[in-house]
Parts: structure tokens; sequence; C-alpha cells
């Protein structure tokens, strides 16, 4: 297929390298279906997969869980902070290893994951806020929003070299741009390789309308999780040099939240936070401009 032709999404990704994911992530994710799995069969996969192991135990032994004494079992690991928060971290631990770094213009993978970190830690705190039952599944169905941009910029490096340029700096959507180009998005993508992987059907959900904001703003049958993450999707980039969607995403945590719920500036304020203790996990640098920034300084903030 020619780069000049519109593909369609199945034709897409039918024809690209997807990535497989783990053993150890598949089964992980097999006996989440069973509620009567507990830590000494979620330690099972986890321990035959050393480097897994390894993540699993820094993660839990970082500044983020504050536990006095170092964890130094996979089982223990799991009791203390839960078979959910495990299994996601395992999860994203995987994608984010699997996902390529294309040669694609001035697109930057690792700018890439702190923006999905960050909206990650907001739609949790979020969802906590509304109180829904699993907030660890936001924070997963965040970080993973953007998953397939770099899968799609590898396939199609003409294209989005010309897309990303035409973000015009955050003012206009990458998802928009998709849309007018190809007749589908990033939020699409990112569904259609959950689906192949046998996530949840309605993680795939989460991932698919994340951009759509127009549409679930408008709607109230809308679900609180589809809000939250939905509302993450519209914090600022650190690509960016201004905060297009500051308006629209304060109108939304106002409208979803409620008005008993935390000022917007103390919750990116604890996403700031989060964020530096969370970030060295994944080996990730912290922002120059934290979510504060942008909301202090607004549109003459600098990344």
């Amino acid at each position: 297929m020619s780069n000049s032709e519109k593909p369609t999404l199945p034709e897409l990704l039918s024809g690209a390298q997807l990535p497989a994911l783990p053993q150890s992530a598949i089964r992980l994710l097999e006996l989440s279906q069973d509620p009567n799995n507990g830590p000494p069969e979620f330690a099972v996969p986890i321990e035959s997969d050393p480097g897994l192991t390894g993540q699993v135990l820094r993660f839990v032994n970082s500044s983020y869980f504050g536990f006095s004494q170092e964890v130094s079992s996979v089982r223990l690991a799991i009791t203390l902070v839960g078979v959910r928060t495990i299994k996601n971290f395992s999860l994203w631990s995987a994608v984010f290893s699997l996902m390529p770094n294309p040669k694609c213009g001035d697109f930057d993978l690792k700018a890439l994951w702190q923006d999905s970190l960050r909206r990650a830690l907001f739609a949790r705190a979020l969802g906590r806020q509304l109180q829904i039952k699993d907030p660890e599944e936001l924070f997963t169905a965040a970080l993973l929003q953007d998953m397939a941009v770099p899968l799609l910029a590898k396939e199609r490096p003409d294209d989005y070299v010309e897309l990303l340029n035409n973000r015009d700096g955050g003012r206009r959507q990458l998802s928009h741009l998709e849309l007018e180009r190809f007749g589908w998005h990033h939020g699409q993508a990112a569904a259609f390789i959950a689906r192949g992987w046998g996530l949840p059907q309605t993680f795939g959900q989460l991932l698919e309308t994340h951009a759509e904001s127009k549409s679930w703003l408008d709607d109230p049958s809308t679900s609180p999780e589809r809000a939250a993450v939905g509302v993450s999707s519209l914090l600022p980039s650190i690509i960016d040099e201004q905060w297009a969607e500051r308006v629209e995403c304060e109108s939304a945590y106002e409208r979803i939240a409620g008005r008993c719920a935390e000022p917007l500036a103390a919750v990116f304020a604890q996403v700031d936070t989060d964020f530096a203790e969370f970030a060295p996990v994944i080996k990730l640098g912290t922002p120059s401009c934290s979510l504060v920034d942008y909301l202090d300084i607004g549109e003459s903030v600098a990344p």
C-alpha cells in the first residue's frame, strides 16, 4: 500500500508487525478473570519472568508507596498494594517496553510517555473523587490511551510528520487531524490492539472514546469511567508552549467532579508530586513545566 492511499484501520494494523504481549502478562490477564485468584496465584507468572519480578519489586519499593521496610517477595508485594495495582502495573510496563521509537520528524517517545503518566495519575485522582470502584483501571486506560501513536507513526511516517506538525502547538487535536486524513483516530487503533491482546471489552471502550470529548460531554449517559479518562486527554502536552484546551478541560472537570470537588489546582499539585515519585520507577525524567505551572501561567508557559 502506497503512502498516498488512505488505509482502513484493520488494513493498516493487519499489515503492521503488532507487538505481542509477554506470556507473563497474558497469564495475569487470564488469572484476573477469576475473582478467587489472589497473591499466591498472581505471584507465579511474575516470578517466572525475572525482568518483570525486578520491575514489580522496584515499583513497590519506590517512594511512591513509602513502605518503611524493603519488600523482597512478589507475593508480599501483591498483598501490600493489591492484585489490581500489580496486574495493571505489569500490563502497562509490558506495553511500555514494546512500543517502537519511530523515526518520524520531531516525534518524542519519552514526551509521549511523560504526558501519558500525568494523564494516568490525573484520571485515577478524578476516579477517586467520583468514588469509582476501580480507579486503577482508569490509571491504566489513561496511560495507554496514546499507545498506538508510535506504531502508527512507524507505519505511516510521512503522514505523521505532517499530522504532528499540523497540531499547531496543541490548538488542533491529533485525533481530529487523523479523522480528516484517514477516517479513524489513534484511540480507535489503541482499542483495536487491546482487543487483539484479549483485554476486557470495557477497557477497549475507554481507549477508543478518550478523544471524543465533544460527544461524551453532551451525553448524560456517559459513564464516570469514560468521563475521567476523557478529561485526562485534555491535559496539556509537555511539547506545547501553551495549553490550548485549558477552558474545555476546566469546564469538563467542574461538570463531572461537581461543586464539592477539590480545586483543579490541588489535583494538579498532587499529580505533580506523584509524578516526581513515580517517574523514576520507569526511568522517565520529570518535565521542566509542571501541571501547576500550566495552570498558573496559562498560555505564556514554555515547556
